[in-house]
């Protein structure tokens, strides 16, 4: 088939004609050579190959590239008829940036493709996109789905999108195993504890032999796996139930850097600078800790804050916060971190009128319409299984009701200033101000 022999002296071949996934994702992308474009243009199109003579309507190549992407991936060549003769284009330069626009503009998720211009030996210029469906369903912006069948494209029916969608769910780096992580490095006083409050109901004690941790904790919980033999908890279940030390041993990257400014910016002077690291309920406890010794939370605004000496003073007063807003703001931070990242780290800054939590976070999607859709209560989030363990009132916290659009309305209505929701250069940053 034409996909197999698509750069095959380049690449490893595969066994099997779907299987070129698996090398497509592992392997670089190196420039297509002319004698491996016309072995694909012989073959004629198929259900991994449409040839175009020129680009001409891209509400149709957009539709195509859809199909392609949604159906496994595929090649699109522009220059070629339908004899299959080489016609090239005009100017393959303006072609390749049409399609990186359509493919980045006009396609959600957007795409990211391989776009290869060929010139042959009579001045004859071709382009050629390769299509990856790594984040599939794409869609058109007015929300339309689109599948290949041979080489015809068409709107996927409701049983295709359901198939599409159902093959989405996502394993994210929650579900998967904390490498180097036992049963041993779970605080069963602290999964008990949790697992205690579903008694009679979830849980069933009664046939419970002993304290079967790694059972539970598989079977029960869904927050360990066998791996080479050996049952391991996953990241979630180590962040949420791991010993301390261990989850900063086995996850450096969920530690916490909190740092008081003496001043309004980062650029100011570092007063005091911590790392906090351990499982999520230490990691809540230490941040709160480190924000009391230098804010005071309220539950509801005072009639009259105490300034008699901040004239005086060359150090600024400690700043006023409502207590809700500031509790919902960590949980956010601790459990919506994209885990996957490795730097930079979680931050917690302190300025002398503001609260600013910052996480790494990769912006692809995550749009300016995502941004103010947070501030309805709509969820953009990453880790499902610690979000929901974290805030159940089993797990030992307490969080304030009402989740993020309620301590944002508390904020404002504290601080009569507007907290600040940023996501840019892959960082998610919340910026709340006090009174």
């Amino acid at each position: 088939m034409a996909r197999r022999k698509f750069r095959s002296n380049q690449r490893h071949e595969p066994a099997t004609e779907r299987s070129f996934q698996e090398y497509y994702l592992s392997t670089p992308a190196p420039a297509t050579s002319r004698t491996e474009l016309l072995r694909l243009i012989r073959g004629g199109e198929d259900t991994f190959l449409e040839l175009k003579v020129k680009l001409s309507n891209t509400e149709k190549i957009t539709q195509e590239i859809i199909a392609l992407a949604n159906t496994g991936g595929g090649v699109i060549v522009f220059g070629v008829n339908d004899q299959l003769r080489i016609e090239g284009v005009d100017d393959p330069e303006s072609v390749q940036e049409e399609l990186v626009r359509i493919c980045r503009e006009d396609i959600e998720p957007p795409l990211f493709p391989f776009v290869d211009r060929i010139a042959f030996d009579n001045g004859r210029r071709i382009v050629a996109l390769d299509v990856e469906g790594k984040r599939r369903p794409y869609r058109t912006p007015d929300g339309r789905f689109y599948v290949r069948i041979g080489a015809e494209k068409r709107e996927a029916t409701p049983e295709e999108l359901a198939a599409l969608l159902d093959e989405m769910r996502p394993v994210t780096l929650e579900n998967l195993p904390a490498l180097g992580a036992t049963i041993q490095d779970i605080d069963e006083a602290h999964l008990w504890s949790f697992l205690r409050e579903f008694e009679g109901d979830a849980f069933d004690n009664a046939r419970a032999s002993g304290y079967p941790t790694g059972e539970v904790l598989e079977r029960d919980l869904l927050m360990a796996t066998q791996r080479a033999g050996e049952l391991t908890p996953t990241v979630a279940g180590l962040l949420l139930f791991g010993h301390d030390k261990r989850v900063a041993e086995l996850l450096p990257r969920s530690l916490i850097v909190a740092t008081r400014f003496g001043g309004e910016t980062a650029q100011s002077p570092v007063i005091e600078r911590i790392t906090i690291s351990g499982n999520l309920l230490t990691l809540y406890e230490s941040s709160l800790r480190f924000i009391k010794r230098y804010c005071d939370l309220w539950e509801a605004r005072p009639k009259v804050f105490s300034l008699a000496t901040e004239d005086q003073s060359p150090i600024a007063a400690r700043a006023n916060y409502h207590r809700g807003a500031v509790v919902e703001g960590v949980a956010n931070l601790l459990v919506h971190r994209d885990l996957a990242l490795r730097e930079p780290p979680t931050r917690l800054h302190i300025f002398d009128h503001s609260l600013e939590l910052i996480n790494p976070r990769r912006t692809a999607g995550f749009s300016p319409l995502a941004q103010k859709a947070i501030r309805y209560g709509m969820p953009q989030r990453l880790n499902p299984q610690i979000a929901a363990l974290f805030s159940s009132r089993a797990y030992g916290l307490e969080l304030e009701p009402g989740g993020l659009p309620m301590a944002l309305r508390d904020s404002r209505l504290f601080s009569n200033r507007r907290s600040d929701i940023v996501a840019i250069n892959d960082e998610f940053r919340l910026r709340i101000h006090g009174a």
